[in-house]
């Protein structure tokens, strides 16, 4: 399943999640789309302060780590759809109403998905085409998401907490296929708060896929319980996938591990079809 972490309404980002069979949006983004405040995490204070005694809003809302513009995941204020619809009601704005049609959009098209995966299949191969990847990539990016979707259900299975602990967990697998940490890949790569799978080559991506799909089958057959013996797992599929990295450098003469990003991968992309054309 595709989740995308932003939404835009009114060349406005807002960040949302799915969380509990619903998505949970970012309180303050909507407050600074709705008020045209410049402040407005003052502003969502102001209605806080009220809610407990005039709008009983406080039940409503709960905080859920998203990215800030750091890159980094902090705790941060979030609804669900209804009480975002109830938030709306105490913030006077001449957007509230094209702002609901837009969230009951946002709503159907994840319900939609829900019933037909083969949608967010589809919403995302457009996604990566209008951003100028080849469908080969897609294809390949696509896999890895099934793949993710996989072995994070199989650590649910296993106990592991979402979060926080799949990023240990990912950390670990990623370091024992690649011989680098998340962080150090991401820098070798240039990259900031970008994807990195997004900044992946197909030969990269496919490694990928290799090492999370054997830590899901490995952890099927091996049965563990909780983080730790799902983190000895996690580097046991990582290895695999390392193992096959090493050979295909020995074999081509070429390291596997690209600083090739996505405006590159985008760019060379752009020369072939002109190049065919």
């Amino acid at each position: 399943m595709v989740d995308r972490k932003m939404m835009v309404f009114d060349d406005k980002e807002i960040r949302k999640v799915w969380h509990n069979d619903d998505w949970w949006f970012s309180i303050v983004d909507i407050v600074a789309v709705l008020s045209e405040s410049p402040t407005p995490r003052r502003y969502w204070g102001k209605v806080k302060a009220r809610a407990f005694d005039e709008l009983q809003l406080s039940p409503i809302w709960g905080q859920l780590k998203m990215p800030s513009s750091d890159g980094k995941m902090y705790m941060t204020d979030c609804a669900d759809t209804k009480g975002i619809l109830r938030i709306i009601q105490s913030i006077p704005s001449k957007k509230a109403e094209s702002f609901k049609i837009w969230l009951a959009k946002v709503g159907s098209e994840r319900l939609d998905e829900e019933a037909d995966p083969e949608l967010a299949v589809n919403r995302a191969m457009k996604n990566y085409l209008a951003l100028g990847y080849n469908e080969k990539w897609i294809n390949q990016r696509l896999r890895t998401i099934e793949a993710r979707k996989e072995l994070t259900d199989e650590w649910k299975r296993s106990g592991v907490n979402d979060g926080f602990e799949f990023s240990i967990l990912t950390n670990e697998m990623m370091r024992a296929w690649s011989g680098k940490s998340i962080r150090e890949y991401k820098e070798f790569k240039n990259l900031k708060k970008e994807n990195l799978r997004d900044n992946m080559t197909t030969l990269e991506l496919a490694l990928n896929i290799l090492a999370e799909a054997t830590t899901a089958e490995i952890s099927k057959v091996e049965n563990p319980e909780g983080l730790d013996e799902s983190l000895e797992v996690a580097r046991e599929g990582g290895e695999v996938a390392g193992n096959a990295r090493r050979d295909i450098e020995e074999r081509t003469g070429k390291d596997v591990i690209s600083s090739v990003n996505s405006k590159e991968l985008i760019e060379k992309n752009k020369m072939e079809i002109e190049k065919n054309e």
